[in-house]
């Protein structure tokens, strides 16, 4: 297990994830299959060139899918309980096939449960396109159910 135990988030830390993933075509093709989301501005690139983007654009919930998936290994892996919620979602800006996006969380809240046997943590998490131009692509805050460390 690499995932951090409730005792291990510090509120305000900020964990930087050097997991990165290029997102491909085919990403995001099987994403939208899978959803069965067939919006044409992620599919068809003759309806996508007239738009503002010009161009077919990422799955804005495969890159939030993608986000979370990346900040695992560093956070909850073998230390989750269950993720509770996803709340404040954004997308300041597209992404497009052939963009490699990198993850980083910043721990804003954690507390006990009732009975004291495991606690909640709330992360911020913010989801960049690296390179030249880094740019945040994705942020949302989740939160999680967290094992306490075994005695």
């Amino acid at each position: 297990m690499s995932g951090l135990y409730y005792e291990e988030f510090e509120v305000g830390e900020t964990i930087r994830h050097d997991k990165r993933r290029t997102i491909s075509e085919s990403d995001n093709q099987r994403f939208c299959d899978m959803t069965m989301n067939q919006q044409p501005l992620h599919l068809d690139g003759a309806f996508a060139a007239e738009t503002d983007f010009g161009e077919r654009i990422v799955n804005g919930l495969y890159t939030m899918s993608l986000g979370v998936g990346l900040t695992i290994p560093d956070t909850t892996d073998g230390t989750i309980v269950a993720n509770l919620s996803y709340d404040d979602v954004e997308h300041p800006a597209p992404v497009y096939h052939g963009d490699t996006i990198r993850a980083e969380s910043t721990v804003t809240d954690k507390r006990e449960t009732s009975d004291g046997e495991r606690g909640v943590v709330t992360m911020a998490v913010d989801v960049y396109v690296v390179g030249e131009d880094e740019r945040l692509v994705c942020s949302f805050e989740r939160t999680v159910l967290s094992l306490k460390r075994p005695e």
